[in-house]
Protein backbone atom coordinates (compact mmCIF):
# COMPACT_ATOMS: atom_id res chain seq x y z
CA UNK A 1 0.00 0.00 0.00
CA UNK A 2 0.80 3.33 -0.72
CA UNK A 3 2.37 5.60 1.58
CA UNK A 4 -0.19 8.80 2.65
CA UNK A 5 2.18 11.87 2.53
CA UNK A 6 1.35 15.34 4.78
CA UNK A 7 0.94 16.86 1.67
CA UNK A 8 -2.05 14.65 0.34
CA UNK A 9 -4.56 15.32 3.81
CA UNK A 10 -2.89 19.07 4.72
CA UNK A 11 -5.00 22.22 4.11
CA UNK A 12 -3.36 24.42 1.59
CA UNK A 13 -4.96 27.56 2.79
CA UNK A 14 -3.11 29.69 5.25
CA UNK A 15 -4.85 32.66 6.60
CA UNK A 16 -1.83 35.31 7.94
CA UNK A 17 -3.06 38.07 10.14
CA UNK A 18 -0.52 40.39 11.90
CA UNK A 19 -0.13 40.15 15.94
CA UNK A 20 -1.93 43.46 16.13
CA UNK A 21 -5.10 42.05 15.02
CA UNK A 22 -8.00 42.18 17.53
CA UNK A 23 -9.11 38.66 18.59
CA UNK A 24 -12.96 39.29 16.83
CA UNK A 25 -11.63 40.40 13.41
CA UNK A 26 -9.73 37.23 13.67
CA UNK A 27 -12.57 35.09 14.74
CA UNK A 28 -14.33 36.51 11.89
CA UNK A 29 -11.73 35.43 9.68
CA UNK A 30 -12.10 32.30 10.54
CA UNK A 31 -15.77 31.61 10.32
CA UNK A 32 -15.83 33.47 7.02
CA UNK A 33 -12.60 31.39 6.02
CA UNK A 34 -14.04 28.07 6.89
CA UNK A 35 -10.97 27.80 9.52
CA UNK A 36 -9.60 27.15 12.69
CA UNK A 37 -6.10 28.85 12.80
CA UNK A 38 -4.84 31.89 11.59
CA UNK A 39 -0.06 32.00 11.36
CA UNK A 40 0.10 35.19 13.46
CA UNK A 41 3.25 37.81 11.76
CA UNK A 42 5.04 40.45 12.84
CA UNK A 43 6.36 42.32 9.73
CA UNK A 44 7.22 39.83 7.12
CA UNK A 45 8.09 37.00 10.00
CA UNK A 46 5.74 34.30 11.06
CA UNK A 47 5.27 34.98 14.75
CA UNK A 48 2.79 32.47 16.28
CA UNK A 49 -0.38 30.17 15.58
CA UNK A 50 -3.67 30.86 17.10
CA UNK A 51 -6.92 28.70 16.47
CA UNK A 52 -10.29 29.16 17.47
CA UNK A 53 -9.62 27.04 20.47
CA UNK A 54 -7.08 29.55 21.76
CA UNK A 55 -9.41 32.51 21.42
CA UNK A 56 -12.18 30.32 23.79
CA UNK A 57 -9.26 29.27 26.43
CA UNK A 58 -6.89 31.83 26.48
CA UNK A 59 -8.68 35.09 25.84
CA UNK A 60 -12.76 34.77 26.28
CA UNK A 61 -12.29 32.16 29.37
CA UNK A 62 -9.99 34.50 31.31
CA UNK A 63 -12.36 37.61 30.49
CA UNK A 64 -10.24 39.32 27.91
CA UNK A 65 -11.76 41.31 25.55
CA UNK A 66 -11.91 40.26 22.06
CA UNK A 67 -12.01 43.56 20.73
CA UNK A 68 -8.88 45.09 22.30
CA UNK A 69 -6.78 41.51 22.51
CA UNK A 70 -4.28 41.43 20.14
CA UNK A 71 -3.44 37.79 18.50
CA UNK A 72 -0.12 38.36 19.24
CA UNK A 73 -0.73 38.58 22.99
CA UNK A 74 -2.38 35.23 23.20
CA UNK A 75 -0.20 33.07 20.08
CA UNK A 76 1.71 30.07 20.54
CA UNK A 77 4.67 30.91 19.79
CA UNK A 78 6.76 27.91 19.57
CA UNK A 79 5.87 26.51 15.83
CA UNK A 80 6.45 23.05 14.60
CA UNK A 81 7.20 22.51 11.57
CA UNK A 82 6.96 18.92 9.27
CA UNK A 83 8.37 18.87 5.48
CA UNK A 84 4.72 18.23 2.92
CA UNK A 85 7.08 15.19 1.86
CA UNK A 86 6.68 13.27 5.17
CA UNK A 87 4.29 11.06 6.26
CA UNK A 88 1.02 11.42 7.79
CA UNK A 89 2.25 8.33 10.51
CA UNK A 90 5.32 11.15 11.12
CA UNK A 91 3.12 14.09 11.47
CA UNK A 92 0.85 12.15 13.83
CA UNK A 93 4.17 10.94 15.88
CA UNK A 94 5.29 14.69 16.21
CA UNK A 95 2.08 15.32 17.30
CA UNK A 96 2.32 13.42 20.55
CA UNK A 97 5.49 13.77 21.35
CA UNK A 98 5.28 17.82 21.50
CA UNK A 99 1.24 18.29 23.00
CA UNK A 100 -0.21 19.61 19.79
CA UNK A 101 -3.27 19.49 17.35
CA UNK A 102 -1.49 21.20 14.42
CA UNK A 103 1.90 21.22 12.95
CA UNK A 104 2.48 24.07 10.00
CA UNK A 105 3.82 22.02 6.26
CA UNK A 106 6.63 23.56 4.78
CA UNK A 107 8.55 22.45 1.66
CA UNK A 108 12.19 21.57 0.77
CA UNK A 109 12.99 25.37 1.10
CA UNK A 110 11.10 25.89 4.79
CA UNK A 111 8.30 27.61 2.88
CA UNK A 112 5.27 27.42 5.03
CA UNK A 113 2.84 25.43 2.17
CA UNK A 114 -0.15 24.40 4.42
CA UNK A 115 -1.13 23.24 7.99
CA UNK A 116 -1.64 19.69 8.94
CA UNK A 117 -4.17 18.88 11.93
CA UNK A 118 -5.64 16.33 14.15
CA UNK A 119 -8.46 16.80 12.68
CA UNK A 120 -7.06 16.47 9.22
CA UNK A 121 -5.84 13.14 10.13
CA UNK A 122 -8.90 11.84 11.90
CA UNK A 123 -10.50 12.04 8.67
CA UNK A 124 -8.33 9.73 7.11
CA UNK A 125 -9.23 5.91 6.29
CA UNK A 126 -7.86 3.75 8.96
CA UNK A 127 -5.83 2.05 6.85
CA UNK A 128 -3.75 5.19 5.42
CA UNK A 129 -3.36 6.64 8.88
CA UNK A 130 -1.46 3.72 9.91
Amino acid sequence: MARTTVAEVMTRRVVYLPGDTMLDEAAQAMRDQSIGDVVVTAGPTIAGLVTDRDIVVRAIADGRPPKSTTLASIATHELIMIEQSAGVDEAVQAMRERGVRRLLVCDADRNVVGIISLSDLALLPTSAAA
